[in-house]
């Protein structure tokens, strides 16, 4: 039994792939975009965002994006907006100007259908394009599934920072990682 679910799952996961369509966001994606992101605050796994966020208090960072620079990418499903990624400046310091902060959140709908591998993906490889040679990402160290996705493509542990958040009363540890392009 444990076989055909795995079949089907994997059978399930290729038709979607199928149906993927990765684009540059434009502005009329942002409220589809916020959405995903707060459907992530009440997990707290991967935000430390304690209550959802506005689109209007997300315009100037979205304005901020740029294809050639600090790209926003939406994953698209079947025409509708799926999941996102974003590149954006490390540390805002003219120095680590080779260097990126990953951040992917996907509709709860379609977690662990593949989709943050296809995203990550188009960011290893559309990152020498961009002037890009490192990529870092802030994961909190209880959210699993996005250090195991990270781990997957190469990435390695380049600091710990521990009891850093407060999550409900809750302390919490933060991993960041990168790879080098």
């Amino acid at each position: 039994m444990a076989s055909l679910l795995f079949t089907f799952a994997l059978f399930y996961q290729s038709k979607i792939q199928n149906r993927m369509t990765i684009r540059h966001a434009i502005e009329t994606d942002l409220p589809k975009v916020v959405a995903i992101y707060n459907a992530a605050v009440p997990s707290r796994m991967a935000t430390a965002d304690l209550v959802p966020v506005s689109v209007e208090s997300r315009r100037t960072w979205f304005s901020a994006r740029s294809p050639s620079k600090s790209p926003l990418w939406v994953i698209e499903v079947e025409g509708v907006v799926a999941g996102w990624i974003s590149l954006q400046s490390f540390y805002g310091r003219p120095a680590y100007h080779a260097t990126a902060e990953v951040s992917i959140y996907i509709d709860p709908k379609y977690h662990r259908h593949g989709l943050g591998k296809q995203l990550l993906t188009q960011a290893i490889n559309q990152s020498p394009s961009l002037g890009i040679k490192n990529l870092v990402c802030f994961i909190f160290a209880h959210n699993h599934p996005s250090l195991k996705l990270f781990e997957k493509f190469g990435f390695q542990n380049w600091g710990y920072l521990p009891k850093v958040a407060e999550l409900d009363g809750v302390e919490r540890d933060l991993v960041i990682m990168g790879r080098h392009i």
